[in-house]
């Protein structure tokens, strides 16, 4: 349902088409890397309702993002509730999941992600969505995987093209490879990371007072050391688990639900 109904005569009009904003995704959008499980956590969408927030006190907000799932799990348990909340605003971002799985196919997991835009933009939501930097910048163990990467990367932007869906280029963007951008696991973005991401969403859906500065590098730093040790402690402490999951047939979202299902006002936060 979109706000954009012509105002009474005499009536102001609203300061943004963009009243209820619901979130689909993963980790990401869950938020994972901005906060913890114990002090909370913000994340790229967070961020994005603040932004709209700043531009309307009235917009109202709901997350149904979990973590470690797959576009095809997105699809399945997020659209029907993101349908169900009516929402004029809605971000999809999903498929990193897949491209690390044996059994990845690009053309699914784009079709389960046109999928969401096409009911999403039928039903009256205006959708965003964002392309995938190469992981493999980050973490040389996943330089194999810059080639799915960029054919997801096409696919998305034919289907975003397709359905009139606000792409936020971040593959295009150099500054996404910063380190300082990715937190400690070099899988999920920083706060910087999560910030740059939501700068980038608004920059495409053209919201007052965005522009491309999310592209623009950070102040430069030395380039922290990365020792044997360093890369041994990354192993155990991040990859391990992650192959132990895999192998157990689990997943870091099982038993997790949605943190935010319901639309509600935001609450403005720090920092």
């Amino acid at each position: 349902m979109t706000s954009s109904t012509p105002s009474p005569a005499g009536a102001s009009a609203p300061a943004t088409p963009y009243l209820r904003y619901v979130a689909l995704g993963d980790s990401q959008t869950e938020g994972v890397g901005d906060g913890d499980d114990t002090t909370g956590l913000r994340g790229c969408a967070d961020r994005m309702a603040e932004l709209l927030a700043e531009i309307d006190p009235d917009v109202r907000y709901a997350n149904l993002a979990v973590r470690g799932r797959l576009a095809g799990q997105v699809r399945a348990e997020q659209l029907g509730p993101a349908l169900a909340l009516q929402p004029d605003l809605a971000t999809v971002v999903a498929g990193v999941n897949d491209l690390m799985r044996p059994s990845f196919d690009a053309d699914e997991t784009a079709g389960h992600l046109e999928a969401m835009f096409a009911a999403l933009t039928a039903a009256g939501a205006k959708v965003a969505t964002v392309t995938f930097p190469d992981v493999g910048r980050m973490i040389p163990v996943a330089r194999p995987l810059a080639g799915r990467i960029t054919a997801l990367n096409a696919r998305i932007r034919i289907a975003a093209d397709r359905h009139d869906v606000a792409l936020a280029e971040t593959a295009h963007a150099p500054v996404f490879t910063d380190p300082r951008l990715w937190s400690a696991d070099r899988l999920h973005a920083s706060p910087i990371g999560h910030a740059r991401i939501a700068a980038a969403v608004a920059d495409a859906l053209q919201l007052p007072g965005s522009d491309d500065s999310w592209t623009r590098p950070l102040p430069p730093q030395p380039a922290p050391a990365r020792s044997a040790v360093t890369e041994l402690r990354w192993l155990a402490s991040y990859l391990g688990p992650w192959l132990g999951r895999r192998l157990r047939g689990r997943s870091s979202g099982d038993g997790r639900r949605a943190r935010r299902p319901l639309l509600l006002p935001v609450t403005a936060a720090e920092g």
